[in-house]
C-alpha cells in the first residue's frame, strides 16, 4: 500500500549524516545525545508537515505552543515602508513571532536576515535573507541585503545580530550594529523600535560566560537555542510596537553608531 506523497517543502534533518560528514568516527551514543539536546525529533515531526510561508510561521506558534500578545501595532500604516528594529532576548521564539506578527499585518511582505543554516527550513526560506554568523559572507550578501532594503517588504532586524546575554548583571542586548540606520535612511524607510519580553535559560548564560571565560571562537551558548525554543512551549511573550521614525531624523548631529544606540535605547524604554 503506497502511502500519501509528501509536500514538496517537507523535509527533516538527518543528524547522524550531517554530523557523519564533519566528524566519520563520531559515536553513535553522541549523536543521540545531541539529537536529544537539539530535539530533532520533535522539530522534524513539524517540518515534515510541509507548511509554507504564513501558514508556516502561524503553525509553528500553534505546534510549539507559544502565544505572542502585541500592542503598538495601531502606529503602523499597512501601505508604510518600515525597518523594523527589536531586542533579541531569546533566538527562537522571538524571531519566530516577529515574523508572524508583522507578516500577517502586511501580508507576509517581511524580509529577516537569518543565520544561513536556517535557509534550510524551505516553509520559511522566502522571508529570509542569509547571513553566515560564523564562518565567512557569501560575496552576494551586500547586494541582497540592498536589493531587500530597495524593495516593498518590511525590514524585520535584530540589530544585536545575536540573542541577549547577562551583560552587568542584567539580561540584554549587545550594542546594536549600525547598517540599519544609513540602509534605511539611503533608502527612505521609517525605522520602528521594538521590545520583545523574556529570557532564556540559566544553563544558556552559564554556558555563554564559559565560552567567554575559555576564549571559543565558536558561539558555545547557540547550542542550546533549539532547546530554549523547545522550553518556550506553553509560555507567553509580548511584542510591543514603538512610533515609526522618519528618516530624516537620523541627521549629521550623531553618527550612526550613535543614532543605533540611541534606537536601543528606544526600544529598552518599551519594556
Amino acid at each position: 500500500m503506497s502511502s500519501e506523497p509528501k509536500p514538496s517543502s517537507s523535509f527533516r534533518i538527518d543528524l547522524d549524516a550531517l554530523l557523519r560528514s564533519k566528524y566519520p568516527r563520531i559515536p553513535r551514543w553522541v549523536v543521540r545525545l545531541v539529537g536529544k539536546l537539539l530535539h530533532i525529533d520533535y522539530f522534524n515531526a513539524y517540518f515534515e508537515k510541509g507548511y509554507e510561508g504564513m501558514e508556516f510561521m502561524d503553525k509553528a506558534l500553534e505546534f510549539i505552543g507559544v502565544k505572542i500578545t502585541v500592542s503598538g501595532l495601531e502606529n503602523l500604516r499597512p501601505d508604510g515602508r518600515y525597518t523594523i528594529v527589536c531586542n533579541h532576548p531569546l533566538g527562537g521564539a522571538d524571531a519566530v513571532g516577529m515574523v508572524q506578527v508583522m507578516g500577517n499585518f502586511f501580508g507576509g511582505k517581511v524580509k529577516v536576515p537569518v543565520n544561513d543554516f536556517l535557509m534550510a527550513m524551505k516553509g520559511a526560506a522566502s522571508f529570509f535573507i542569509p547571513v553566515n554568523k560564523v564562518g565567512g559572507q557569501s560575496r552576494g550578501l551586500p547586494a541582497a541585503i540592498r536589493e531587500a532594503y530597495d524593495s516593498e517588504a518590511q525590514m524585520c532586524i535584530f540589530p544585536a545580530g545575536k540573542c541577549s546575554r547577562k551583560i552587568k548583571g542584567k539580561i540584554q542586548d549587545c550594542e546594536w550594529g549600525k547598517s540599519f540606520i544609513s540602509k534605511s535612511v539611503e533608502s527612505g524607510r521609517e525605522i520602528v523600535p521594538c521590545h520583545f519580553s523574556g529570557r532564556n535559560s540559566w544553563r544558556f548564560y552559564f554556558l555563554d560566560r564559559i565560552g567567554k571565560i575559555f576564549r571559543m571562537k565558536f558561539p558555545l551558548a547557540m547550542i542550546l537555542i533549539p532547546d530554549e525554543l523547545y522550553r518556550s512551549r506553553g509560555k507567553e511573550y509580548h511584542l510591543t510596537v514603538g512610533k515609526p521614525i522618519a528618516p530624516t531624523y537620523f541627521d549629521n548631529t550623531k553618527t550612526p553608531a550613535e543614532w543605533a544606540a540611541h534606537v536601543r535605547s528606544l526600544s529598552y524604554d518599551l519594556e
